[in-house]
């Protein structure tokens, strides 16, 4: 079939087979330099190779679950028992798992248009649905959304009752990822959501990454959870899980939700391996996250630090202090350079500061963010630490950026 193509068009399959094997490069580059380093903020499951993750996997899995059960079908055995155990977290009556995230909360946010009678969902133009999932929520589920805000942060109140289309859905998503992880105070969250509710609407939490909240808020887990109609959470965000999510709400809303999630393809065979890590991860993350969230704001201090010290020419740490342990970082240099000096650093130095940059999604060109996140490793890091591995990237960055332009 090769040789039917136009020369233009085998040009162009040439070309993305390069661009591919280059990414594939790049990447297998990042993960070793990861792998061999000393020292790292974080060190996610995802990374680790085949036979570490299956290992890890059998030796905790016993720890959490009986491996004497049979294996589930179907949603039964540990499936329905992580089930059970996320519904009494977040103090829901019911929980259903999904495999997806994305899955979950289209399933969530359709069964509530059929609720409500109102197919608009209020959200913010960052939220996951309208930037990761390619329109999926008219495309698939016939739905129309309407923005309260574009502004980087959650709508306020105010902006909840002042627009000026009516919606059945308010979804909010805490944190709000792509802005950079930010958080409204636990009033604001209690006033936006009072003002959907004198609007007759529901209110549902994308979750994804919920479990952290609670710092910030003050509020335990259940108490913020319990603000909304319904709540999505994600197993592997920030509980290292292989994948999964669960949606958890009111049992009727939930047992419809398990009809529409067989209709979207989603009524797996199997999904031990998946369940049996987030119920480690519940056990083992789960507690941990508010000392993350605690040495997050020491790290993102230490930054700015360092690049101050270091005469970064502008940068950013966003929000600062972090509302979770995760934020951002900003830079004024192309994402090529900034990726190449952070691999660098990882290989020469043994020290992982930085993972992936990417341009910035907006404002003038130049500018790209990275994404940083605390675990348990980065609480070995000191802020001198954090400050001597800035003057480190920085001594390569300034290398790198001369050797580009010259």
């Amino acid at each position: 079939m090769e040789e039917t193509k136009e020369p233009a068009d085998r040009a162009r399959s040439e070309a993305g087979h390069t661009d591919e094997k280059a990414a594939d490069a790049a990447r297998r580059r990042r993960l070793a330099a990861w792998e061999g380093c000393e020292r790292a903020l974080v060190r996610p499951g995802m990374n680790q190779r085949l036979g570490e993750r299956l290992a890890a996997l059998a030796a905790d899995a016993g720890s959490v679950h009986d491996l004497d059960e049979w294996t589930d079908l179907y949603g039964n055995g540990v499936v329905a028992e992580l089930e059970r155990r996320v519904a009494s977290l977040l103090g829901f009556p019911a929980a259903a798992f999904f495999p997806t995230g994305t899955m979950a909360q289209q399933v969530a946010l359709r069964c509530w248009a059929g609720r409500t009678g109102n197919a608009t969902v209020a959200l913010h133009p960052l939220a996951h649905p309208e930037v990761h999932e390619g329109g999926a929520l008219s495309a698939v589920g016939g739905l129309r959304t309407v923005h309260p805000t574009t502004e980087p942060r959650l709508p306020t109140a105010e902006e909840v009752q002042d627009l000026a289309d009516p919606f059945g859905t308010l979804m909010l998503e805490l944190p709000l990822r792509d802005a950079g992880f930010v958080l409204p105070t636990w009033d604001e969250l209690v006033a936006v959501v009072n003002a959907a509710r004198e609007r007759d609407a529901v209110v549902h939490f994308d979750g994804a990454r919920l479990w952290e909240c609670e710092p910030h808020f003050g509020r335990t887990r259940a108490e913020i959870a319990g603000l909304a109609d319904s709540v999505y959470v994600s197993f592997y965000k920030s509980l290292d899980g292989l994948s999964g999510a669960a949606l958890v709400g009111p049992r009727e809303l939930v047992e419809e939700a398990r009809v529409w999630r067989h209709r979207y393809g989603g009524q797996l065979f199997q999904q031990f391996p998946a369940a049996l890590s987030a119920l480690v991860g519940l056990e083992r993350e789960l507690p941990r996250l508010p000392s993350y969230v605690a040495h997050a704001r020491v790290v993102a201090a230490a930054l700015s630090e360092g690049f101050a010290e270091s005469g970064a020419p502008w940068f950013r740490v966003h929000p600062e202090p972090p509302h979770t342990h995760q934020f951002q970082v900003w830079l004024p240099y192309p994402p090529d350079v900034l990726n190449e000096a952070s691999v660098r650093q990882a290989e020469e130095t043994k020290t992982a500061l930085f993972r992936v940059w990417s341009a910035a999604p907006s404002g003038p060109p130049g500018l790209s963010f990275t994404e940083i996140t605390v675990t348990e490793p980065g609480l070995e890091w000191t802020a001198e630490d954090v400050r001597s591995a800035v003057a480190e990237f920085m001594t390569r960055l300034t290398e790198e950026s001369g050797r580009q332009s010259s």
